[in-house]
Parts: structure tokens; C-alpha cells; sequence
């Protein structure tokens, strides 16, 4: 295991001011028409592709090639302090992403993850589709069924999926489904649904209290048949995978699991994205408001807020830096994943709240963006682990035992 060390290289600074001043630049001035439009911010996106932002080359980058783990995380905190609806519509595409990678062969990746992004003037999008009304938390409850018909080498699916960020506006759909029932979670397998494929539609599409310029959907598999070479990893692999089941051995990580797994430390950064711009905005704003004849930040009651909130918010980054570089170096020891998204979406609501609260009545209405940034914090207590998923996850690696 290589050393940690928490200076950033010349090329990741460079990184950190380039997706800074494009937050800055672009996406912060954006924010609220996109919010209020609750639409999908094509333009931004379209931006973001022309400069690279928006693109395999760069996840590969951040992903594969960076030894540290940090290059990552130290951008989506840039994107994400200038919006996180806008941020999630630019990296959504990242989640399918990742789970083709962390399930599919070198061809399939090869072959898919390019198609999750497109290329500029020409845009496409990924979704990442495994939760369903009864199975959030409990994928073991998931419905969705993929059977294999062997004549014709292809599998049928059929099911719905619901919360699903890009479902039915992006051309690749990564799917979970049930493959034998007959062993709960480690009996799911992962399947890529190509564009334009029959049977394939755009369910509700929901009206949402934060990050509202990314779409989020239902998605509906009604017959839905793929090629047999759309099953990442490929059927042997799958077989020999249940064989091991079947015979009472441990079996691989559940299929959702090991891509939210992955993308923990991502998300993380990314609440510590949108807790970091509170807190700016509120610092900056407690050194102009005047009450009582000076600056209300000289005033020890919201001093104190600010210094515990930059407090939180360096503890926040340093463990989600942690699980980065850790998982970069053979995955974590303890749960560390689940610890930096756990304490970053704590703390990026927290955080937005005593922004709002040293703004007083100011911080309540949409004239300033502390409001918008108080809703969009919320869902990092919610979705890719729920704040007691990651308690349970946590537990259960600190104890050793079984945490229902």
C-alpha cells in the first residue's frame, strides 16, 4: 500500500481551477433557471462536453488512470459547489459508467461507456437502473426478472425501476435484474439495454425538492429482449458465479452493490461540494450584514456557526479523500466508503441549514441560493445508500457480526 499524502500534484491543481472556473463561469450563473425550469440543461451540457468536461476520456482519467484516488473527488467538489442539479446532469452518466465497469468484460467496456456520453454536438447519456418501488434499501426485494432464451441467445426482462437519474432520456440503461430468485441478492446480474430497443419506455418522470435539473425517472422493461452479449461479464461468468452459490461458497458482491461501493467517495465530494458553497456564501455574507453597528461575523453566534461548519467540512473532505485513495489501493479496510458518504451528507445538510439560519430571512427566500442548495443537500442522506444503510454497513464492519 503506497503512502497517503495529501498534497495535490501540479496537474490535479490544475484540474481543481479548471472545473472551478467552469462552475464559476457556467454553471453557477445557470443554476437557478434550471432548477426552476426542472429540465435537463442540455446546453450546459453541451459546454461541458466541448471542453472535456462531459466525456469517457475524462472519467477514465479520473477512474483508472490516477494512482490516488483524489483526482476524482477534488473536481466534483468544484462542479458540485456551482450546482448540484446541473453537477448530477453532468455525471449522472458516470454512474452507468462505472457499473459497466465494475461488471463488464475489457470488449464490453470498450464497447459501452463511450456510448454513455457521446461526443459533442453529438450527446448521449447513461442511466444506472436498480432501485424499484419495494426494493431501495432491500435490493434483495428486487422483481425485475431476466430470463435467457437459449435459442435465440438473447435475454428477455421484464420489470420497473423507478428513481432512476437519466432513465428513458439516455441511450445506454445498465439494468439489475433477477436471475435466479432462488438466491436473493446473489442471484442478480447486470445487463446493458442498447438505444431504441423495443419494449423499453420512460415511466413518470418525478417532480423533485432538490437537484431538479437532473431528470429523474421511471423506467419500464416490458419484454425487453437483448442479445446475450448485453449481460456484463458475459454467461459464463455468470454461471460459474451461481455454481459457486448453488454449492454454499460465497458468491461475488451483489451487482448494484458493488457499483454504489465504487462511486461512495464520488458522491461524498459531492455533498462537500454543495456544503462548501453554504458556507462560503454565508461566511461572506456574515461580513457584510450589519446589526448592532458591525459585521454580524464578529458577533460570537454566528462566528461559532462558521467555524464549526468549516470545521465539519474539512473533516467531511479528509474522509472522503480517505476512501479514494484507499479504494485505489485494494479497497477499504473498515467501511470506508460508506463512512465519507455518511459524514459528507450529513454534513452538507447541516451545513446548508446554518447557512440559511445566518441569513436570517434572507436565506429563506430565492433572491439567495443558500435555499436551493438547503434542498438539493437532502438527497445525499437518501439515494446510492441511505444514511442508515450506511450505519448498518458501518456496524457490521466494526463489529464483525450480522446488524439487522
Amino acid at each position: 500500500m503506497g503512502a497517503f499524502s495529501l498534497e495535490l500534484s501540479d496537474d490535479q491543481v490544475q484540474l481543481r481551477d479548471w472545473v472551478h472556473d467552469f462552475a464559476a463561469d457556467v454553471v453557477r450563473p445557470a443554476a437557478e433557471e434550471w432548477d426552476r425550469r426542472e429540465e435537463t440543461p442540455w446546453p450546459i451540457i453541451e459546454e461541458a462536453a466541448r471542453i472535456g468536461l462531459y466525456g469517457w476520456e475524462f472519467l477514465a482519467e479520473g477512474m483508472w488512470n490516477d494512482k490516488t484516488g483524489l483526482t476524482l473527488p477534488v473536481a466534483i467538489e468544484e462542479l458540485f459547489w456551482g450546482d448540484a442539479g446541473i453537477g448530477m446532469a453532468i455525471m449522472g452518466s458516470g454512474l452507468a459508467a462505472a457499473g459497466i465497469a465494475a461488471a463488464g468484460t475489457q470488449e464490453q467496456i470498450m464497447e459501452w461507456v463511450p456510448q454513455c456520453y457521446g461526443t459533442p454536438g453529438d450527446l448521449q447519456m447513461g442511466a444506472f437502473c436498480s432501485s424499484e418501488a419495494d426494493a431501495g434499501s432491500d435490493v434483495s426485494a428486487m422483481r425485475t426478472r431476466a430470463v435467457y432464451d437459449e435459442a435465440t441467445d438473447e435475454w428477455v426482462l421484464n420489470g420497473t425501476k423507478t428513481w432512476i437519474s437519466n432513465g428513458g432520456i439516455a441511450d445506454v440503461h445498465v439494468v439489475i435484474a433477477v436471475v435466479d430468485p432462488e438466491f436473493g441478492s446473489r442471484g442478480h446480474a447486470s445487463f446493458v439495454v442498447p438505444p431504441n430497443t423495443p419494449g423499453f419506455s420512460q415511466g413518470q418522470k418525478f417532480s423533485k425538492h432538490g437537484i431538479r435539473a437532473s431528470h429523474t425517472a421511471e423506467v419500464v422493461l416490458d419484454d425487453v429482449r437483448i442479445p446475450g452479449s448485453c449481460l456484463l461479464g458475459g454467461k459464463e461468468k455468470l454461471d460459474e458465479r451461481l455454481a459457486r452459490v448453488r454449492e454454499g461458497k460465497p458468491g461475488n458482491a451483489q451487482a448494484a452493490m458493488q457499483t454504489f461501493e465504487a462511486t461512495r467517495p464520488a458522491v461524498g465530494a459531492q455533498a462537500v461540494g454543495v456544503a462548501r458553497a453554504a458556507f462560503e456564501y454565508a461566511r461572506d455574507y456574515a461580513k457584510e450584514r450589519v446589526q448592532f453597528g458591525k459585521p454580524i461575523v464578529q458577533h460570537q453566534a454566528i462566528a461559532f456557526m462558521l467555524a464549526d461548519m468549516a470545521t465539519e467540512i474539512d473533516a467531511a473532505r479528509l474522509l472522503v479523500w480517505r476512501a479514494a485513495w484507499l479504494a485505489k489501493q485494494g479497497g477499504f479496510v473498515n467501511a470506508e466508503g460508506s463512512m465519507a458518504k455518511l459524514k459528507a451528507g450529513r454534513v452538507a445538510v447541516w451545513a446548508t441549514e446554518r447557512a440559511m439560519q445566518i441569513l436570517g430571512g434572507a436565506g429563506y427566500v430565492t433572491e439567495h441560493p443558500v435555499e436551493r442548495w438547503h434542498r438539493d443537500s437532502k438527497i445525499y442522506d437518501i439515494f446510492e445508500g441511505t444514511e442508515q444503510i450506511q450505519q448498518l454497513v458501518i456496524s457490521r464492519a466494526v463489529s464483525g457480526m450480522r446488524i439487522e
